[in-house]
């Protein structure tokens, strides 16, 4: 029983993950269409022209200053990314590089 129990703890840290995934979708998809923000691809073309590399996670937020994707990225020298976006503008924030 005691092998179960992180086991437990995994499946519903992912099943938590999922379902803030599918949240990040549907609230993303009404505010493009109701034209408050820019489309995905849009998005990640203006961060290729910058940071040319391999897309690993986005997430979609709404905070106080307005809606924002927040990209992880893969570049080309290796260093992962993380790179904040204006959703509306598509304005490239904040840009902080994961060191091991």
């Amino acid at each position: 029983m005691r092998n179960a129990i992180p086991a437990l703890l995994a499946l519903a840290a992912l099943a938590a993950t999922a379902a803030q995934a599918d949240d990040d979708h549907r609230r993303a998809r009404q505010a493009l269409e109701r034209g408050e923000i820019l489309a995905l691809t849009e998005i990640l073309a203006r961060v290729r022209e910058h940071y040319p590399g391999h897309v690993l996670e986005t997430e979609f937020d709404v905070d106080a200053e307005g809606y924002r994707y927040e990209l992880e990225l893969l570049d080309e020298a290796g260093y992962v990314l993380e790179i904040e976006l204006d959703a509306t503008t598509g304005e490239i924030l904040e840009v902080e590089r994961e060191d091991d």
